[in-house]
């Protein structure tokens, strides 16, 4: 039985899956020992040739196809389902994982047994260190991390959310840590159930740490383990859904965690937010200041809009 399953959800992203692969055997490999691994690729539909490259090169990953679309929260709940590992890996197709890290990872869990997941120091691709720490947000963070508002922020309050207190070369118990990538203990997931698919993609590494938590379990930020993580590839893609996936999944998670009048009072706000903004865009496509890019930020605007945000 593998002491690792390293679970990849993959959309459309061929040549950084490829690299993300490449790298694992050096990452699962310390001077003093090789960890034990399989490896579970969930394409979700991908038309870039990401299928046929892992059936010529990588002939020892098991495949996955849904068939569909299915998001991050259902195709990582069944490359968990297929898994036998120890621990699971959760891991973004857009990762590099450098040698000894996933490694170093496990060598922490098996010496802490009360740590149901660690995460690695995330890398930005010049090198420069990705925040990837949280503390639990309250639902006035909401109103100002990842808005438009966020450079208002009263002071103090994103310093605390992100951690900024704490120096990110130390080794930190943390209330959750960003789902590129996490090494999760078997246990902890029996204890806490999988991931909630009702969260297509964005918060669900949230609500499954807070869950863990709340069974008992610590959550660990290893900065001696060092993984790459070029962010974003996927949901680039496709611009206005990834907004509305974004801001549904955070009033969803606020309206499970909150309560109802909290969801209600973020999702009129996120409305009112881009409405504001869609109005500043259109003035300024009418001035003629860089009229295609507004216009293309007006049809997304729109969209988001017209979703009303309830997912």
């Amino acid at each position: 039985m593998p002491v690792v399953s390293v679970v990849i959800v993959n959309w459309n992203v061929r040549d950084l899956l490829r690299k993300c692969l490449e790298s694992l055997p050096g990452a699962l490999a310390l001077p003093e020992a090789t960890v034990t691994f399989e490896t579970i690729v969930v394409d979700n539909g991908s038309r870039d040739g990401s299928v046929e490259m892992l059936r010529e090169t990588f002939r020892n990953v098991q495949l996955i196809q849904p068939g569909e679309n299915t998001g991050f929260s259902r195709g990582n709940n069944i490359g968990i389902e297929a898994s036998s590992g120890q621990y699971v890996l959760i891991l973004n197709p857009d990762t590099e994982a450098l040698p000894g890290s996933i490694a170093r990872l496990v060598q922490y869990m098996e010496a802490h047994p009360t740590v149901g997941v660690a995460g690695p120091q995330l890398l930005n691709e010049d090198g420069s260190v990705q925040s990837s720490r949280r503390r639990f947000p309250s639902l006035m963070t909401a109103f100002f991390e990842s808005t438009w508002l966020q450079p208002l922020a009263p002071r103090g309050m994103l310093r605390w959310y992100y951690m900024l207190d704490i120096d990110d070369s130390a080794e930190t118990a943390v209330d959750w840590l960003q789902g590129a990538a996490l090494l999760v203990r078997r246990e902890a997931i029996n204890d806490a159930g999988m991931f909630d698919e009702r969260f297509f993609m964005y918060s669900e590494e949230l609500d499954w740490q807070r869950r863990m938590k709340a069974a008992g379990w610590n959550i660990i930020y290893l900065p001696s383990a060092k993984i790459i993580h070029y962010g974003g590839r996927s949901s680039d893609q496709v611009v206005a859904q990834k907004h509305i996936h974004f801001q549904t999944s955070k009033i969803r998670y606020f309206t499970k965690h909150h309560g109802r009048l909290a969801g209600v009072s973020l999702r009129l706000f996120l409305l009112a937010n881009y409405a504001a903004q869609l109005v500043l865009e259109a003035a300024k496509s009418l001035v003629g200041h860089k009229r295609a890019l507004r216009q293309e930020r007006i049809a997304a605007y729109l969209q988001v809009l017209r979703s009303g945000l309830k997912g």
